[in-house]
């Protein structure tokens, strides 16, 4: 069972919230500003704060493909932020959100 929550973000008050809905799914949080470079056959999920860090979207899919390809990618972003939005879904990423769909989800985000 893949079990690591990669977050990158930089937003370290939001990281707390999903922190604690990863440790009550028993899954182990990662907080992030990039994608490994090496193989991490544990990360289960990434998930992209599109307001911190919206420069990894360009590469972020082939990475995954290469380092967690088993991995659940979810971006989010505030509903404002249309253009970055959109460029997640452009850039191919599966689920993309606002921040309000991602914070009311969260409880329930990493139940198998």
């Amino acid at each position: 069972m893949k079990s690591t929550v990669l977050f990158l973000s930089g937003d370290l008050i939001f990281a707390s919230r999903v922190r604690a809905a990863c440790e009550s799914a028993d899954k182990t949080f990662s907080l992030a500003g990039r994608l490994p470079e090496e193989p991490n056959e544990d990360v289960g999920w990434v998930i992209v704060d599109l307001s911190t860090r919206n420069g990894v979207v360009a590469e972020l899919m082939p990475t995954v493909s290469r380092v967690c390809p088993e991995a659940r990618v979810v971006a989010y972003g505030p509903h404002v932020q249309v253009a970055r939005l959109k460029g997640a879904r452009e850039a191919g990423v599966p689920t993309v959100l606002t921040r309000g769909q991602f914070d009311a989800g969260l409880s329930s985000l990493f139940a198998d």
